[in-house]
């Protein structure tokens, strides 16, 4: 039995008028005729039977229907699922700091959530170490991250390069040398600074500090040297308007940069979902962060 021939007795028997069949499907009433007779032919029973004016189903047409529909009903689904592949599709698990959906991703998120309705968005706020280990054990499919480290599995793609400072609450500056100020404050700094080394290499631009003190969040550290619990380093971005406004002063400008980078898997660089939300950010990072 081929499937076109399936296709019209069901909408034969939905309609029980060849006419409107033959409408329906753009064929003759003739082809029409002809399929449902070699139909019939071909299972060996009579699917329609007419009494008076009215068609109706023959018991073997009422157990042909029922099957053709679920059949029909399959082959839909099937091409669905088929067209489903040309297009972004599925779930889409995106992990990254707190400080990143703040300032870029929330944007972003809007415009792709208008391009591609059909994708189900799951979004994860956590740590630079913890983005990259969601997407190395595949629970989540995209990330973005300050720093990097060396894993073959990972993809990274530039997408920033920040300023770090070393700043302090500008009513807390005494009148003496960066040695001693890292003598009795504390140094505050991000725990993903240590992922590519950027830590240990801040540290050769200044002074040993006496103690300090690590975040997971640079948006606490930001409050807590604003509240004077030390001084820290600081992506200059996110300080701007402390510094513009003269509530922090910089105390050392590094010559180390702090890099932000998308990341996926390299295994999964052809999936349709995770392509299309990898080139919206790399297109739109810089955009994102001018409307945030």
């Amino acid at each position: 039995m081929e499937l076109r021939t399936l296709k019209t007795f069901q909408v034969v028997a939905t309609h029980l008028n060849q006419t409107k069949a033959a409408e329906i499907l753009g064929y003759t009433q003739p082809t029409i005729t002809m399929q449902m007779r070699n139909l019939e032919q071909e299972i060996g029973h009579p699917l329609f039977h007419r009494v008076g004016k009215k068609t109706y189903l023959t018991p073997a047409g009422k157990v042909l229907k029922q099957h053709v529909d679920r059949l029909m009903a399959c082959v839909e689904e099937m091409n669905q699922a088929l067209s489903r592949l040309h297009e972004p599709h599925g779930t889409l698990a995106i992990a990254a700091p707190e400080y990143y959906w703040t300032h870029h991703l929330t944007t972003l998120i809007h415009t792709f959530v208008q391009l591609h309705p059909q994708v189900k968005l799951k979004l994860v706020s956590c740590n630079s170490g913890d983005v990259m280990r969601m997407i190395a054990s595949r629970e989540a499919d995209v990330g973005i991250v300050a720093g990097k480290q060396r894993n073959d599995d990972l993809a990274f793609v530039a997408l920033d390069e920040e300023e770090l400072l070393l700043v302090m609450r500008k009513d807390l500056h005494p009148d003496r040398d960066l040695s001693a100020i890292l003598q009795k404050h504390p140094l505050l700094y991000k725990e993903s600074y240590h992922l590519d080394g950027l830590f240990d290499r801040c540290m050769e631009e200044i002074p040993k500090p006496m103690t300090v003190i690590e975040s997971g969040s640079e948006e606490a550290m930001r409050q807590a040297v604003l509240k004077g619990t030390g001084v820290g380093i600081i992506s200059g971005d996110l300080i701007e308007e402390e510094i513009r406004k003269g509530e922090l002063i910089p105390l050392h400008r590094f010559a180390q940069t702090l890099d932000t980078y998308l990341i996926t898997r390299k295994d999964r660089s052809d999936e349709l979902t995770i392509q299309a939300f990898v080139e919206l950010v790399t297109e739109g990072w810089d955009e994102a962060s001018e409307t945030t």
